[in-house]
């Protein structure tokens, strides 16, 4: 059954810019971007640099120096941080990275949540390694999951890639008001021959609990300095390409926003984008596709566009996996990724200003003008 869901009337446009534009990157394409409303700065992961603007898109300093990949990136108001999901592994992201920078991974695969201390970037081509910059905490249960034999022997529980989605907000049921938490999106490989790859996997953490173990990371050496997860949640969406690309908490709609890449299994509907209902507790239940396996299993919210043979709610808007910022008044910025032309081919983005329109069937639309 459909729950009500009122909307209130939205604010008049904030008078902020329509289109930011940090130039153009040979890193990589950008992953994710982070806002800064008191500073008024701009943060953009392009996989392997972390690139701080004005909101003009004036390069404020850049960090570079990662071999790993840099996903989604959240800004922590409560400690002025930067997070982001980073993973070494040696899978086809892994060894394109290694072709790009022409440095060598460790052998190890490793995962961590990335930390940095954003108000010391000040310059470009600043280090994350020698300059102060970045902490690591080091995530074991996504690589025991990683590195785990999923159903039938196959590699990879629950199909775990990695991790990408990133952000923070109040526990799942809980008061709006209460204390907000971390958490950490899996990647999920996109199999269609898979039948234990249909749910998103998203960790929660403390992040307070996380400075007393952050250490610099030595990216030769990778260190194993972290903490397990306060729990485990499972979504079920169907298939997606790559897993949870972006995770971003709305205050408005008192939901997560899930931005994937469409999934390939024909049986489902495989929208790009999904909402998540924060206000729902977690209930224990059978996760499909698993052979009776139980987990703590998420709802989402019944807006949309429904997948009616799986009991899927999903929303059509194309963009948000490679960045989506909400200012939880019912407007967002929205991450649109591009290349120039031939021969140079490098990787552009433009942060569009965009609003929530529950009459337009995507839900969501760009802001041409004032």
């Amino acid at each position: 059954m459909n729950k009500e869901i009122a909307f209130s009337k939205l604010p008049p446009v904030p008078v902020l810019p329509l289109d930011i534009d940090p130039g153009e990157w040979t890193e990589g394409h950008v992953q994710g971007i982070a806002l800064d409303t008191d500073q008024q700065y701009m943060y953009f992961s392009f996989t392997t640099v972390l690139v701080k603007t004005d909101l003009k898109g004036k390069v404020i300093g850049t960090v570079s120096g990662l071999t790993g990949h840099l996903g989604c990136i959240s800004f922590n108001g409560g400690d002025r941080k930067v997070y982001g999901s980073i993973e070494y592994k040696h899978d086809s992201i892994g060894k394109s990275i290694m072709a790009r920078t022409g440095r060598a991974l460790a052998d190890e695969d490793a995962f961590y949540m990335g930390i940095f201390d954003v108000d010391k970037i000040d310059r470009v081509g600043m280090d994350a390694e020698t300059d102060g910059i970045m902490k690591a905490v080091y995530l074991p249960d996504v690589a025991q999951d990683f590195s785990a034999e999923g159903l039938d022997g196959k590699p990879h529980r629950y199909a775990c890639s990695g991790i990408d989605g990133t952000g923070f907000g109040p526990e799942f049921g809980a008061p709006q008001v209460s204390q907000y938490m971390l958490y950490v999106a899996y990647g999920v490989y996109g199999d269609n021959d898979r039948r234990d790859n249909d749910h998103q996997v998203i960790l929660q953490f403390d992040w307070r609990h996380m400075d007393a173990v952050a250490k610099p990371l030595c990216q030769n050496a990778p260190h194993h300095s972290g903490i397990r997860a306060d729990k485990k949640y499972f979504l079920y969406t169907g298939n997606t390409t790559w897993g949870i690309q972006n995770l971003e908490y709305d205050r408005y709609l008192d939901a997560w926003i899930v931005s994937v890449y469409r999934g390939k299994k024909e049986s489902f509907r495989n929208p790009p984008m999904y909402l998540i209902d924060r206000t729902a507790a977690p209930v224990r239940g059978n996760l499909k596709g698993l052979d009776g396996e139980e987990g703590e299993l998420l709802a989402l919210l019944p807006i949309g566009t429904p997948d009616e043979a799986n009991g899927v709610w999903g929303c059509d808007f194309p963009k948000g996996q490679t960045g989506i910022y909400s200012f939880g008044n019912g407007y967002y910025y929205i991450s649109f990724e591009g290349r120039t032309p031939a021969p140079e081919k490098k990787h552009t983005c433009h942060v569009k200003l965009c609003r929530f329109n529950k009459d337009n069937p995507e839900l969501f639309e760009i802001i041409e003008q004032y």
